[in-house]
């Protein structure tokens, strides 16, 4: 598959040859599920359990008649009934977390990456060098090249310094390294913009 390389001028800056076994993969909604749900499921923090009746540190001294005294027969304050008592049927602690195999998650980024190449919503960009790192400079560039509603910028190895400080105030752009790049993220984005540097480092990710 052949694409066009823009600079953020949104100026042409030759072509690209993608690899059709990263970006040519006829995308499955079973599997992008799949993977989406396990990444969701994992990075849920544990919770934490309440403190049921034995975990209150109250004491456990009968505190009034068992007849006579015109009120209920308690035994002890640490009752759910009582301000400062155990909770009843309280939340267990868990931990939540799943597991998939890596070939589905290898499967399912390619397919992420095909889905937003054959959709016409991926862009490739020769680099990301902002002059002086200006968010009005770089907001004026964006019109230009149809980022649309959201886009997630993929870079290299490292994130482009200068992007990094021009975007941070554009609620719109989500920046990651090469290193980085999932599948909830591309999906749950408009827009997919790839360095050059990441389009090597993404293919060479799947043929090593």
């Amino acid at each position: 598959m052949k694409v066009e390389v823009k600079t953020l001028d949104a100026q042409g800056s030759g072509d690209l040859e993608l690899n059709d076994a990263v970006f040519g993969v006829e995308p499955r909604a079973d599997i992008l599920h799949r993977v989406v749900t396990w990444q969701l499921v994992n990075r849920r923090a544990p919770a934490r359990a309440t403190r049921e009746r034995s975990d209150v540190a109250r004491t456990g001294k009968k505190f009034g008649r068992q007849k006579g005294g015109g009120t209920a027969r308690h035994g002890d304050r640490r009752a759910p009934i009582f301000i400062g008592g155990g909770k009843a049927h309280g939340a267990r602690a868990r931990v939540f977390s799943a597991s998939l195999n890596k070939k589905v998650r290898a499967l399912g980024l390619r397919m992420a990456l095909s889905s937003k190449a054959r959709d016409g919503q991926l862009i490739v960009i020769d680099n990301l060098d902002v002059p002086e790192g200006k968010t009005r400079a770089l907001h004026e560039r964006l019109g230009k090249l149809g980022f649309g509603k959201t886009a997630l910028v993929i870079d290299g190895d490292a994130l482009n310094v200068s992007f990094a400080r021009a975007s941070s105030n554009l609620g719109m752009i989500n920046l990651l390294p090469a290193i980085g790049a999932n599948v909830y993220d591309i999906m749950r984005h408009e827009t997919l913009v790839l360095t050059k540097a990441a389009v090597e480092k993404l293919e060479a990710r799947f043929n090593g």
